[in-house]
């Protein structure tokens, strides 16, 4: 039975860089297995789950264009990296007895699925996770704004946040000693102070839909259950600041 917000299906944003645990690049199968028992225990709780992954901690594609790259080369190759991940999160997800589906807007077909809508809504409906892969398929986009993308077109209820701190904050938290710490925020709110919580495609994209953002630190133990128990530290972006 589902409990604490009112949140039947959410989308959840993980970093590439989440995965890396401690290290500079690539996976930390602890980091991966972590999520993946995070997500167990939040399907096992009734919610229907779907995840967006991204691609840093292998390639990021304005780290290429720094270096002298073509943009949308770049890009894609940024895409194929959560792809990767997606991939390796699939893996440790089933390991623990999750059916899990990786949906990609490339066409990778000896790989995993191509991403279709109505599809991905069903798997979720079966109990099963799906993780979306390569971005929007499209460069230009950063995988904030597929995230957002698709929360919108399967109807979730939420969009969750993973990053490296508990919520949204004036200042760099890391960097501010009295930085403080917002409980709720609109997104007008968010725009305006130019607060670095997602894209400003994203950040549009949820306002035009009324989708709430949670901003929470995913290396909390059980952390996405506890959001979703309204238990914890995070921050809710919504078009009302009391919503």
């Amino acid at each position: 039975m589902v409990e604490g917000l009112p949140y039947k299906r959410v989308l959840v944003k993980v970093s590439g860089e989440g995965l890396m645990g401690t290290g500079e690049y690539g996976l930390d199968k602890d980091a991966v297995s972590k999520l993946a028992q995070d997500v167990k225990a939040v399907v096992a709780a009734g919610r229907q789950v779907c995840l967006v992954i991204g691609g840093g901690n292998i390639f990021r594609g304005l780290t290429g264009v720094a270096t002298g790259m073509d943009r949308t080369t770049a890009d894609y190759m940024g895409m194929l990296a959560t792809i990767m991940n997606a991939l390796a999160v699939q893996n440790a997800l089933e390991i623990i007895g999750v059916p899990t589906r990786v949906q990609s807007a490339i066409a990778m077909a000896q790989v995993c699925e191509s991403y279709i809508r109505r599809r991905a809504v069903r798997h979720m409906e079966k109990g099963r996770v799906v993780i979306f892969a390569a971005g929007t398929g499209n460069p230009f986009f950063t995988t904030d704004t597929a995230a957002a993308l698709r929360a919108v077109e399967m109807n979730c209820d939420a969009l969750l946040k993973a990053t490296q701190v508990d919520g949204v904050y004036d200042a760099d938290p890391n960097k501010t000693q009295n930085a403080k710490r917002y409980e709720r925020l609109t997104f007008d709110k968010v725009m305006a102070d130019n607060l670095q919580v997602m894209d400003t495609t994203a950040i549009a994209l949820a306002r035009e839909n009324r989708l709430p953002i949670i901003v929470f630190n995913m290396h909390e133990q059980d952390a996405i259950a506890h959001v979703l128990e309204g238990r914890g530290l995070f921050t809710t972006i919504a078009n009302s600041a009391q919503t």
